[in-house]
Order: C-alpha cells, then structure tokens, then sequence
C-alpha cells in the first residue's frame, strides 16, 4: 500500500496485476483486505486492480467531521487522477456501490464500465435491511464485546451455509484484527449511507452497467438489484442464488468471471 495525495487528504492505495484499470470501492466498515485474495487473485489476471482505504480508514487520512457519498465519489476521482488513469472499469460494493453510482453521474469520463454489487440507490422504492437485522446489528455493536460484533456481522453478511464455515469466518477475524474501521467513521459511513438518493438521476447514465446481488442479502434485500435494474435502461443484472451480502467471498471465481465478461462490452 502507498499513500496517494488526492487534494487535501491521503488515500492508502494500492495497483496489483496488469490489463486495463479496475477501481474496487469498498462497502461501509470495510478496507481494501475484505476484498479477499481469491477475489482478488481472479481479477489481477485480466485486470491492473487499483484498491483503496476510504477517508477515515486504515492508513487514509484520519476522518474530521461528517461524509457524504458525493465527498467520496470525488475522492475516488481524485485517486484516479493522481494515479495518471484517465479512465478505468470501476466496481463497487455495497456502500461502495453507492459511491460509484455518483462517480459516474458526476465524472462520466473517468469511468469504462459499471458494475454496482450488492448496492443500493435509495428513494421511496429502496429497501434497507429489515429492521430484525438493524436491531441486532446494533445491539452487537454497542454491547462492547469485540467478538459479538464481529461474529453478529459475519453471519448478517453472508448465507447461512457460509457463516458455519470456520475456516472462512478465521479469515474475517483476522482482516478484523489486521485493521478494524473506528466506530465513529463507521457511523459516519451510515449516515452518508442513509442520505443516498440517485434513484432520479439513474437514468442519466448510458455507460454499460451490471448489477450483481445475492438472493440471500439480508444487509440489502434483492428487491434492490431490480430496482436499480429497472431505473438504468440497458443495463443488466446477475443474481446468485443463496448467496449473501458478501458475494465475492461466498463466490470470488464466479463474480470475477461477471466483472471480466462485463468489462468486455464495447463502451
């Protein structure tokens, strides 16, 4: 990892692999190791992957008052900018997705092809996670016992069938441990998660997008793939079936063949 200057802030970023430009957008109290190498792995035989540390995050610029996702579609932007890449294939996930909705709304030229993953784009039609989900996010949170929330979020995060394979949830702890996301940066991220809406603007877009959700999603339901779906016109959408939030862990070749096909379409 190096540290980027991006106008007044310093993304932790890093370039593996060769090919053209992918940018990962990580979700919300994620870092760039919850990509997981598997997923990674994939994607650096076809692609130069670029990944990077939010504001607030791991070795990024430490987190000073609130956030929006606009703020960090244009910290993305910047990123590329410093990086001399012009344009890349951008993928992001969950709030991640978020993020890479306004990049490309607001920087159109700085991205090839779209794939939004396990996201969501707010307005009235939009589905967050029930509130059953929220409650015992919550309650894990704030009940100061580390190995609750971390194992409260595993199980809301992936299928059931994932969440009893020890081996998977091992490797989750110790991204936890390697570099756990401060509590207040997480809020942060929860809040300018809530304040989303492009659901008005979608249509705007004319770049090829994809869309990727796993049936099983209980951080966002499925209902919101077909939304965006149905709001972006030529777009295309991939559901796994029995898959959680984190396809990419519960299914790294298959979502890597998705990305790979996808960026394949003539822009």
């Amino acid at each position: 990892m190096a540290a980027v200057r991006v106008g007044e802030i310093e993304l932790d970023c890093e370039r593996s692999g060769s090919g053209p430009p992918l940018l990962l957008i990580m979700g919300m109290s994620g870092t760039t190791l919850h990509w997981g190498e598997a997923f990674l792995a994939e994607l650096r035989r076809e692609f130069e992957v670029i990944t990077y540390d939010h504001r607030g995050v791991g070795a990024s610029t430490r987190l000073h008052g609130a956030l929006t996702i606009r703020q960090l579609a244009d910290d993305a932007a910047g990123l590329l900018e410093a990086l001399g890449v012009e344009s890349a294939h951008v993928l992001g996930i969950s709030m991640g997705g978020m993020v890479a909705q306004e990049l490309a709304l607001a920087h159109p030229q700085r991205v090839r092809t779209l794939t939004l993953g396990c996201t969501y784009c707010g307005g009235p039609d939009s589905s967050l996670s029930p509130h059953g989900v929220r409650e015992r996010l919550a309650e894990a949170m704030l009940s100061g016992d580390r190995e609750r929330a971390l194992r409260t979020a595993w199980e809301v995060n992936v299928s059931a069938q994932m969440a009893a394979d020890a081996q998977a949830y091992a490797r989750f702890l110790e991204i936890a441990k390697r570099r756990a996301v401060a509590v207040p940066v997480i809020m942060a991220q929860m809040q300018a998660s809530l304040a989303h809406d492009t659901s008005a603007r979608l249509h705007g877009l004319t770049l090829p997008v994809l869309i990727v959700h796993g049936s099983a999603d209980q951080m966002l339901p499925v209902a919101n793939a077909h939304l965006i779906h149905s709001l972006i016109g030529g777009s295309r959408v991939e559901i796994l079936d029995g898959v959680g939030h984190l396809f990419f862990w519960e299914c790294p070749q298959r979502a890597a063949e998705l990305v790979r096909a996808h960026a394949a379409v003539p822009a």
